[in-house]
């Protein structure tokens, strides 16, 4: 167990620092925003191919779905609308000189380094089919935060793509219901990721999974730097009195 985590700290350590040299090399920290989702799916086939077995397989094609998925989300935002993400570039602003160390060990190597973490929860010691009541449950909280937080990608990426809609903040379809349905359904994800491999492993291992992304989505580096961005956005504020939806929305 210890030589496969190592293992899997020496593929993460690889890919952080490749997508770390491209980002690097195209000026644009935010790249590593990109390499987040995938940077999942490669350490699930990491921790798979060591004991491969139909449980760990159903797990690593979970995560790969949600991985792809969210990778080509932000890439193809990206594409969109070229240029270094607003707190990758305050941040280069206040590192000056120290920029290209410090992205490196505060943004690539951290983020590898929960990559890492939150991952543990994939390689379990392979168990049976899903039998128990909770893993179905598992199953099915996957699945709704999957598509909760796809849809609501994809509801904030036509609302921006609107002309009409720039500097206006995104209230609508689930937006109406939460200020962040993305970071919603990203929590929901890892949390029924843990329900479904809980009789395959080290329960409190798995655990550190779903703990790990929901403080940080939760208290660090999600809803936090999102709601400071709009702290002086008035419509964002009266949003906020409404309860109705916002996250990076000002188109």
């Amino acid at each position: 167990m210890v030589e496969l985590y190592g293992q899997a700290a020496l593929v993460i350590l690889g890919y952080v620092f490749v997508a770390f040299l491209f980002s690097w090399a195209v000026r644009d920290n935010s790249w590593v925003d990109v390499a987040w989702g995938m940077g999942f799916v490669v350490l699930a086939w990491v921790f798979h191919s060591a004991a491969p077995h139909p449980s760990s397989g159903l797990t690593a094609a979970l995560v790969s779905a949600w991985g792809i998925r969210l990778s080509a989300h932000i890439g193809w935002r990206k594409l969109l609308h070229p240029g270094e993400d607003w707190r990758y570039a305050r941040w280069r602003q206040e590192w000056g000189k120290w920029v290209v160390p410090r992205a490196f060990l505060q943004v690539f190597l951290l983020q590898g380094f929960f990559m890492w973490i939150i991952a543990s929860l994939i390689w379990q010691r392979p168990g049976g089919l899903v039998n128990a009541w909770y893993q179905w449950v598992g199953i099915a909280v996957w699945a709704t935060g999957f598509f909760w937080e796809a849809i609501g990608d994809w509801q904030l990426l036509r609302f921006k793509a609107d002309p009409a809609n720039k500097g206006r903040i995104m209230r609508y379809g689930l937006w109406r219901y939460s200020r962040h349905p993305n970071y919603f359904g990203e929590i929901l994800v890892w949390w029924g990721l843990f329900l479904l491999v809980l009789p395959w492993g080290v329960w409190w291992l798995a655990l550190l999974s779903p703990l790990t992304i929901t403080w940080l989505l939760a208290r660090v580096s999600g809803v936090p730097m999102l709601e400071e961005k709009y702290r002086n956005n008035p419509e964002y504020q009266g949003v906020c009195e409404e309860d109705t939806g916002v996250d990076s929305v000002a188109a």
